[in-house]
C-alpha cells in the first residue's frame, strides 16, 4: 500500500479526492489529512507519507511556501490545483504531476501509478528540488532545464540541448545534442505547449523542432526541414505558413 496525506483547504475536495482514490486507486491508503499549509506541515513531518496530494492555493501560506519549509523531500507530490498558468508551466517543466479540479479519474489513475514507480526508489525527490529553484524568482522564465521522466529516472535537460521531439503514440522520443535520446512515457502535445515559447516549432504532427538547429527548409512536397544532425523532418501542408513565418521570425 501508498501511504498518502491529503492537503487541501476546502473539505469537500477532500472527501471527494479520498472517495475517488478508494475507488480508482485501492492501492493508496489516505492515512491523514491537513486544511491548511501549518496543518500540512505537521501531518508531513509526523506521519512520513510516501505520497502527498497538495492543493496550492490556500489561504495564507500555499502549497509552493510549505514546501519550501521542508528541509528534505523523501516522498513524492501530486498537485491538486487550478492555479495560475506560471505554476503550471513550472510543474510541468519539473516533471511533476499535477491534477486538474474536478479530478478526472483516469488521470488519478495515471499520475498514482507513475507516483508508485518512483516511490520504491527510496531517494530525495530531485523534480521538488527542481521546482523550488524555478519558483524562487516567480518573474523568471523558466526556460533553463525541463524534466524528463524515462523507466529508469528523471533527467533534467537544457532546453537548448533538445534538438527535436518526435512522437508516437502516448510516447515522446527527445533527440539531443551528441545524438543521445531520451523516450518519455507522455503525449508530446504537453511538451509542444510546454517549449513554444523557447523556439521550439511544431512542424508535423507527429515532429516538433528547435528552430536553432534548423539548417534549411526543402521544397520538396509539402516541405522539409534540413537539421544541423543531419535528419530531414517533413513539414504537414496544414503547418507549411506557420513554419515559414516562424523561420522568418528567427
Amino acid at each position: 500500500m501508498i501511504r498518502a496525506v491529503t492537503i487541501d483547504d476546502e473539505v469537500n475536495n477532500i472527501d471527494n479526492l479520498t472517495a475517488l482514490l478508494r475507488h480508482y486507486c485501492p492501492e493508496v491508503a489516505v492515512i491523514g489529512q491537513a486544511g491548511n499549509a501549518a496543518e500540512g506541515l505537521e501531518v508531513i513531518t509526523t506521519l512520513e507519507p510516501e505520497l502527498v496530494f497538495l492543493d496550492i492555493q490556500m489561504p495564507g501560506q500555499n502549497g509552493f511556501d510549505l514546501l519550501k519549509s521542508l528541509p528534505h523531500y523523501d516522498f513524492e507530490v501530486i498537485f491538486v490545483t487550478g492555479f495560475d498558468q506560471y505554476g503550471i508551466q513550472a510543474i510541468r517543466f519539473s516533471a511533476i504531476d499535477y491534477l486538474l479540479k474536478p479530478i478526472d479519474p483516469a488521470e488519478l489513475q495515471n499520475a498514482v501509478r507513475r507516483a508508485g514507480e518512483k516511490i520504491g526508489e527510496k531517494k530525495q525527490n530531485v523534480q521538488l528540488k527542481n521546482l523550488m529553484q524555478l519558483l524562487v524568482d516567480r518573474h523568471q522564465k523558466p526556460e533553463h532545464r525541463i524534466g524528463l521522466s524515462s523507466a529508469k529516472e528523471t533527467r533534467f535537460v537544457k532546453t537548448g540541448h533538445i534538438i527535436r521531439c518526435q512522437a508516437e503514440n502516448n510516447y515522446t522520443t527527445f533527440f539531443l545534442l551528441g545524438g543521445e535520446q531520451v523516450l518519455v512515457s507522455r503525449p508530446m502535445f504537453e511538451y509542444d505547449e510546454m517549449l513554444s515559447g523557447y523556439g521550439f516549432i511544431r512542424c508535423h504532427h507527429s515532429h516538433l523542432v528547435n528552430r536553432t538547429f534548423v539548417k534549411s527548409l526543402l521544397k520538396e512536397d509539402s516541405g522539409y526541414l534540413l537539421l544541423e544532425d543531419g535528419s530531414k523532418i517533413p513539414v504537414s501542408r496544414l503547418k507549411k505558413d506557420a513554419v515559414r513565418q516562424a523561420l522568418k521570425n528567427q
